[in-house]
């Protein structure tokens, strides 16, 4: 090995020039979503044959740079793999089996099958050769869970955790101006937590281009003082040289409106951090009449943040950030601007019918209007870190946020977690508190829980002073964790007495971080546990658990409780309580899982929001019913409701505040009215009716239009009668076809024991050419036909192969098995090169490659039989070039496609739900939806021109 030596002056002057004349050709940074055309398949959690191959080179990937193998190698063949569109979540594709993970909803996926626990992504990317000379890396919001990933053969590196982003620097690996392979290898044997979480890159993917000069990765902090209606704001910044410029530097910094009006700048003179190092840097500006963020006016400013070097910029990043103030105060609860405000919360883990874990970011923005609608005005995050847009939602639309993170302890682990966490999210306004741990009843009332929460709340505290620190507690409110956490979380009142723990920690703030867990399906009025089925009355759903309505009423009435976070806003996949199979969802939900309210959503809006509310149930189907008493109940805020059946009243009465109102029905069919009156006036009315059969579908989309690439559209399915009139007990199965520039990507009804599809996809099957054999020939040219070759000439393919002195071609011959022949099916196989130029035979008839793809054949089924098929391959042979030159042996891979039946899924008393997402193509999306003796309906959505 020679070792050349250069002067180290010259070196460093080489790299300094490379500096300089890339900031004057590139400045600033890009970053390119990585979403789209991924390849992807499933591996094997044990066997490596299974696996590919991988990790079985004589040197692995940990023991020589450059040496995946396997998927993990740049030159793997992944043509055959399915191609797919990220965010992706494999587990929700499966279908449901009674030994699968209870509180994964029974999905066939994890680590009691193996064949769906280990899942390889790989995408191929260009990079400009202009691009030498600047800092490339691979960002990844989030893959569920133990991810590794290699960048052309390199291994990068590992994140175990399904919820932190990480990211990767490449540069030194790129191919520049050429192909570069990312390769990633997905275990999600293991669950982290005890609900659904999917499994795969259900985040977002990006690639991300920099000056070697530039703003660290959360590299903002934004905080802000206001007095005497103007807000000081300090920004401080952390920037990295990964280059060696070393001299002078400024930074600007810029705040801008939401309209992108500047409102301030502030510029520092500054001296770059050393090579690889960073440096921190702080600027104060002045905003005058700030625009205060608040839930119901959520303004929101961007800070520019510029490098410049030399007086061109060659950095810019940006920060979203809010103007408000906050404060959890022992007396009078959460004050929000100076103003007290009761958090009216829920718990939320993140999925959704038919995407599972993946939600489009549309999606994000549709839960949370959701929330808001019912009058929530607080969301904690149950019990991970979110995805990044739905904080943006958040922010946006004016939700305050508990952002939590994973374990509690005290190592790299978990403060690396903690940090990771609060650097990434510190900047959002909607963001009110930490919380550093949820339900650790082996620590809870222990001195190590004491000294965990400690440390872990003092930790948060050094990265951001501004927000208080709360752990969530189940296992009483009496010693351990609860008498040194900065804000008490109570999970439910059962669990302890809530008052007694107040009244000996009066300095302590409190709130109710988990309340509820009731039990209710939605639609349904009459408990039938044979059927797995809860009434959507509110009641007591265990001894030591309170219903929504004693739960707000504990809460509510309570000054120095700063409010009550209700478990759950929706319904969620996992933790069927109090069932198990074939129940595969929650049933504590405000809403199903689609979305779609339950009665309780109207008793929450009648106290929590501040519009007039009137709401009956049960609905008023009832055949074969009649003559019996029925419970009905009236959800609202007006001062007196007076109830009507057929028009004839069955009295007026007081509302309670907090309350609701209940009246004994004999059952008749008809109209069901009630009248809500405010201070003596009528202001509200409210009818349940009678319908007849439904005879008509109708659909009805979340918004207009779409307006992004990968926008969505969230579609309400229903039957209406000849009237028009919603039919609440209907399960008719609907089937649905989409044309235009829009797919559906999953369905659902809010069912908690269906065992349908979420999602309808063409089935692939692989089939191995196995016993490959050979014989060496003497010509050159390559057959129209198959010859008869000599059956005691057969070898085993490669076998003792002197590269040096090769035939002049080969013929192979090997066999694949099919299950069956079908002409619905297709039939491809995906050459590998074992020589120069090649024909291709299969069962003796002569196959042409496809046009789109030289080395791809598509074999008619016509020539195809069940059971063996041969295959036979006479090709002019490869040369060696080199002794150690690995030579392909493999002739490639058979793949047989069953093409997906139509998307259905049937009602659920009375709804479904179809998400829809765009294909980028700007085209109009047609959505018909149709079923038996019900007339069909079509929904058009209009496509916009893409925002820039």
């Amino acid at each position: 090995m020679k070792i050349i030596s250069y002067p180290k002056a010259l070196w460093f002057a080489a790299l300094l020039i490379s500096s300089c004349l890339f900031a004057q050709n590139k400045t600033g940074r890009d970053l390119v979503l990585l979403d789209k055309g991924w390849h992807f398949s499933f591996g094997h959690l044990y066997d490596t044959n299974k696996d590919f191959g991988h990790a079985t080179g004589y040197f692995s990937y940990l023991a020589k740079t450059g040496y995946g193998d396997g998927p993990a190698a740049a030159s793997f063949d992944d043509r055959a793999w399915r191609q797919l569109d990220l965010p992706h979540d494999w587990a929700v594709e499966q279908g449901f089996s009674e030994k699968a993970s209870f509180s994964h909803g029974f999905k066939a996926a994890g680590k009691g099958f193996p064949e769906k626990s280990i899942g390889w992504y790989r995408k191929k990317i260009t990079i400009d050769k202009e691009d030498l000379g600047r800092v490339i890396s691979i960002k990844f919001d989030g893959v569920f869970r133990n991810s590794k990933v290699w960048f052309n053969g390199h291994f990068l590196g590992t994140e175990e955790s399904g919820y932190n982003g990480f990211e990767y620097d490449v540069t030194a690996y790129v191919n520049y101006g050429g192909e570069n392979t990312i390769a990633v290898r997905v275990d999600a044997s293991m669950e982290e937590g005890w609900f659904y979480e999917g499994a795969g890159i259900y985040r977002h993917v990006y690639q991300q281009k920099t000056n070697p000069l530039h703003v660290i990765e959360n590299g903002t902090y934004v905080t802000s003082v206001i007095e005497n209606n103007t807000a000081q704001v300090t920004a401080e910044v952390t920037i990295e040289n990964k280059g060696n410029y070393k001299g002078a530097i400024e930074i600007v910094q810029t705040i801008v409106d939401a309209s992108g009006k500047t409102i301030t700048t502030a510029s520092e003179k500054a001296t770059a951090p050393n090579f690889y190092k960073t440096g921190l840097y702080q600027s104060v500006l002045q905003v005058n009449n700030p625009l205060l963020w608040d839930v119901d006016a959520p303004n929101l400013y961007r800070l520019l943040t510029d490098i410049k070097q030399e007086g061109k910029v060659v950095d810019r990043y940006e920060t979203t950030f809010g103007i408000r103030t906050i404060k959890f105060d022992a007396e009078r609860g959460f004050i929000l601007n100076g103003k007290i405000l009761k958090l009216k919360g829920t718990n939320n883990h993140q999925d959704h019918a038919g995407v599972g874990a993946a939600l489009p970011d549309e999606l994000q923005y549709f839960r949370i209007k959701k929330l808001k609608e019912m009058g929530s005005n607080a969301y904690r995050c149950s019990h991970n870190p979110p995805t990044p847009e739905l904080l943006e939602a958040c922010d946006k639309l004016g939700m305050l946020v508990i952002d939590e993170t994973r374990l509690m302890g005290i190592n790299k682990l978990h403060l690396g977690n903690v940090q990771y966490l609060i650097e990434r999210d510190r900047n959002h306004p909607s963001i009110i508190c930490w919380s550093v741990g949820n339900e650790e009843w082996n620590i809870e009332g222990n001195i190590t829980g004491e000294r965990i929460t400690n440390t872990m709340q003092d930790f948060a505290k050094s990265i951001d002073p501004t927000r208080p620190v709360t752990v969530a507690i189940s296992s009483g409110f009496r010693s351990g964790i609860s008498s040194v956490v900065e804000i008490m979380g109570y999970n439910y009142l059962g669990n302890g007495d809530v008052d007694a723990h107040r009244n000996e920690f009066k300095q302590q703030p409190g709130m109710g971080t988990e309340e509820g867990s009731t039990f209710a399906t939605r639609g349904i009025y009459f408990t039938d546990d044979a059927k797995h089925y809860q009434s959507a009355y509110d009641k007591k759903p265990r001894p030591s658990f309170y219903s929504i309505e004693e739960g707000w009423k504990f809460y509510g009435t309570r000054p120095y409780m700063a409010g009550m976070f209700i478990w759950t806003g929706f319904d969620y996949r996992g933790e069927p309580t109090p069932y198990g199979w074939p129940s595969v969802t929650s049933y504590f939900g405000m809403m199903d899982n689609c979305g779609f309210a339950k009665d309780n959503v109207y008793y929450l809006k009648s106290w929590w929001g501040k519009e007039p509310v009137l709401h009956i149930l049960p609905h008023w189907n009832w055949e074969g019913m009649e003559g019996k008493e029925m419970d009905v109940w009236v959800y609202s805020n007006c001062d007196e409701v007076e109830l009507f059946l057929n028009k004839k009243s069955l009295g007026k009465k007081k509302m309670e505040t907090l309350g609701h109102l209940e009246w004994k029905v004999v059952y008749t069919p008809g109209t069901l009215e009630a009248i809500g009156y405010k201070d003596g006036k009528k202001i509200l009315t409210e009818v349940q009716k009678t319908t007849a059969k439904a005879e008509k579908i109708q659909l009805t989309a979340h918004k207009p239009s779409l307006d992004k690439d990968n926008d969505a559209v969230v579609i309400t399915v229903e039957t209406t009668d000849k009237k028009g009139l919603h039919v609440p007990t209907v399960n008719d199965e609907i089937t649905f076809a989409i044309k235009g520039g829009g797919k559906i990507i999953g369905v659902g009804n809010g069912d908690p024991t269906s065992l349908e599809k979420d999602v309808f996809l063409d089935e692939m099957a692989f089939a191995a050419i196995t016993n490959l054999e050979e014989q060496a020939l003497t010509a050159t040219a390559l057959p129209s036909a198959l010859p008869a070759y000599p059956e005691a000439d057969w070898q085993e393919a490669f076998k003792n192969r002197d590269y040096k002195k090769q035939a002049a071609s080969y013929v192979y011959r090997g066999v694949f098995d099919l299950e069956k022949v079908s002409p619905n099916d297709v039939v491809s196989f995906f050459y590998q090169k074992i020589g120069t130029t090649s024909a291709v035979f299969v069962n003796g008839t002569k196959v042409t490659a496809s046009a789109e793809d030289a080395q791809k054949y598509v074999f008619d089924s016509v020539i195809l039989k069940p059971g063996k098929n041969t295959i036979t391959i006479v090709t002019t042979p490869l040369v060696r070039l080199r002794d150690w030159d690995a030579m392909n042996t493999n002739p490639g891979t058979i793949q047989i496609v069953t093409k997906a039946e139509a998307w259905k899924r049937k009602l659920f008393n009375g709804y479904a739900q179809v998400i829809v997402q765009a294909d980028g193509s700007n085209s109009d999306i047609v959505l018909e939806a149709s079923g038996k003796d019900l007339k069909a309906c079509t929904l058009t959505v209009k496509a916009t021109a893409p925002k820039k």
